[in-house]
């Protein structure tokens, strides 16, 4: 089963219920069941319960009475008191069956219930843009949607299970006491109402107290996953002790925010404790003794008023022991809920299709870009990191106001770092979209196709390789996920990396470790050239992807991608590299300056134009 959240409506005013409806209504009859099993058990332990032991106890005290000889057991099974005895047996077993029957509806609907939401999140969080990731901390993502997959579990444990059976309970227990005494049902009528009104009074403080500590304990969580993931880093700096006093002021503040929290719901329960002891302890407990001494009811029906009183007022106060769960759950639903008030930034057009390359040609046609004007969703949350106003492309007419690359063509991207080429790749991705012009595939708009079309068609081989906590095996074939074992194996040979996996202690069952630490950046590399070998998608797209490579590796990987070129017509490449030297057979080469193209050509064109590539291409060989 799917769930999509909608967007029809204002992001902004999202709230919890808002987004739980849909989920409710699928399995609105599981939870009625679950309901009425939870109200049921507890109606019957609380009121049925007390009223029968009641009918049991005046009804052996009337056989006592009426004579003073020790009842038979044929006598006893024949007199009523033993009918009481079995009725109130029976409702020992029916409460049993009833509290059964819930736990096995709740183990039925909360496990799905729970699935069907963590879906939802990871379907809508998976649609936002390469800008919403990059600004968005990995671990504090990952806990808010456990946060908003688990919470509403343990909200509506306690609200079905508890908080409406009990409410229910009391008002079943008030009208047993009206037939005994209307005082009786008034004084419980108002313990009751004070108690709910106590409750609510303290509940929207709660619940605030509750959203602030989650959101620091989110913080806080996504601090420790950025530490463990750069631990790397952190031996190499030997700045243990730098991240731990780095990560102290945080903790410091989610302990405080915490303990303010449950300090402020101690101080709850001493006012529902208060009230409890003057209305049930002295009110009607006390009153029932009166009255019982008074001969106004009997004593098996001042047992019932003390028994249903006690169980009734110890269920409550299990309730109020929960709502701290509550409104912390609460709290940390709504603070996780900030994922979902931004809209993915890029999205797919109403009326998109489906690419379709059948040459390969790319046409940039009077494109603008400025990132600065690109950021959105950075500006949506208060600690998201900004861009730096750099990085600018924009084609003027001083440059050609159409970039044409043909298929098939191999292309070069070259200039100085942070000079635009990496943003170049990045929009035919339509990881950002422009603010002026168009991006051309074969003649589609790239804004009117789909995104996993426009993907699929574009094998992307970045700087740093992306690899799972997944198998040697399994990370190639991300690249094909239909493709057989041997297609891996053949795909893993030509990118020159099938010798080091047969070494590895497992082969290609080898886990990799996360983001595939467990291998050197060189192997990492060849792994994710083999997985864009088996992808063989009609544009090739390579960042600095053989940076990490000895020579010899890199010249065999570039002979089988050029062979992967040759052997798709309309393939066409497209590489960055800071080392020219590996550019020397490419069809043209982009010379990039600040965010715009300065130069264009084959490696002689550039090098008899003696502008910016001759320069570069002098400071490499070392003749300044």
């Amino acid at each position: 089963m799917s769930f999509l959240i909608k967007r029809s409506s204002p992001s902004h005013s999202l709230t919890l219920s808002a987004f739980l409806s849909p989920f409710i209504r699928t399995y609105r009859w599981a939870f009625l069941a679950t309901l009425l099993f939870a109200v049921a058990a507890m109606v019957v332990e609380t009121s049925l319960w007390p009223s029968l032991l009641r009918i049991f106890l005046d009804t052996m005290l009337r056989n006592q009475s009426a004579t003073s000889a020790a009842l038979s057991l044929g006598s006893f099974i024949k007199s009523d008191s033993f009918m009481a005895f079995v009725a109130l047996m029976g409702a020992w077993l029916l409460m049993d069956v009833t509290y059964r029957l819930y736990g096995f509806s709740n183990a039925w609907l909360f496990p799905r219930f729970e699935a069907a939401i963590r879906k939802s999140m990871l379907q809508h969080l998976m649609e936002h843009s390469h800008a919403f990731f990059a600004n968005h901390p990995a671990g504090s993502m990952a806990n808010k949607v456990n946060d908003i997959s688990r919470g509403p579990t343990r909200i509506f444990t306690i609200l079905i299970g508890q908080l409406i059976p009990v409410l229910c309970s009391a008002v079943v227990i008030a009208a047993v006491f009206a037939k005994l005494s209307y005082i009786f049902s008034v004084i419980f009528l108002c313990w009751a109402a004070l108690h709910i009104g106590i409750a609510l009074y303290f509940a929207p403080r709660c619940n605030q107290r509750s959203e602030i500590h989650a959101a620091t304990r989110s913080t806080v969580q996504g601090r420790i996953v950025d530490i463990f993931s750069n631990m790397t880093a952190v031996r190499i700096f030997s700045r243990q002790s730098f991240e731990y006093s780095e990560f102290l002021p945080g903790q410091d503040e989610e302990q405080q925010q915490q303990a303010e929290s449950l300090f402020y719901i101690e101080k709850m329960k001493i006012v529902l404790g208060l009230a409890a002891a003057l209305c049930i302890g002295i009110g009607e407990i006390g009153y029932a003794l009166f009255a019982w001494s008074r001969g106004m009811i009997t004593l098996g029906e001042a047992i019932l008023v003390v028994t249903a009183s006690w169980g009734i007022t110890g269920m409550l106060w299990m309730l109020s022991n929960q709502l701290p769960e509550l409104f912390k759950e609460m709290g940390v639903c709504n603070q996780a809920l900030s994922l979902l008030q931004i809209a993915p930034e890029i999205q797919d057009s109403a009326d998109a299709k489906k690419l379709v390359v059948t040459h390969g040609d790319i046409v940039f046609d009077n494109v603008v870009f400025d990132y600065r004007s690109a950021k959105k969703i950075a500006s949506t949350e208060e600690n998201a990191s900004s861009k730096p106003n750099i990085n600018v492309i924009h084609y003027r007419k001083t440059l050609p106001q159409t970039i044409h690359l043909r298929a098939s063509e191999k292309v070069g991207l070259v200039g100085e770092s942070g000079g635009g080429k990496t943003t170049f790749v990045q929009l035919i991705l339509r990881y950002y979209d422009l603010q002026a012009g168009r991006i051309l595939i074969d003649g589609q708009d790239i804004r009117h196709v789909t995104q996993a079309s426009l993907r699929e068609n574009i094998s992307f081989i970045p700087q740093d390789p992306l690899l799972f906590h997944r198998s040697v095996l399994e990370n190639i074939r991300y690249g094909a996920p239909e493709a057989s074992d041997e297609a891996v194996y053949e795909a893993a040979h030509l990118a020159r990396c099938d010798s080091f996996i047969k070494q590895l202690s497992d082969g290609y069952d080898t886990l990799v470790g996360e983001r595939g630490v467990k291998l050197s950046g060189g192997q990492r590399q060849r792994i994710a050239i083999a997985r864009a070998f088996l992808k063989n998608a009609p544009l090739l797209i390579l960042d600095e992807a053989t940076s990490a490579l000895d020579s010899l590796t890199e010249t065999e990987i570039q002979e089988s991608l050029y062979s992967l070129s040759r052997q798709k017509r309309n393939c066409t490449t497209l590489v960055i590299a800071h080392r020219l030297s590996t550019l020397l057979d490419m069809d043209r080469i982009l010379v990039f300056h600040q965010g715009r193209i300065v130069e264009d050509g084959s490696h002689q064109d550039l090098l008899a134009m003696k502008g910016r590539y001759a320069k570069l291409w002098e400071m490499q060989r070392g003749n300044i």
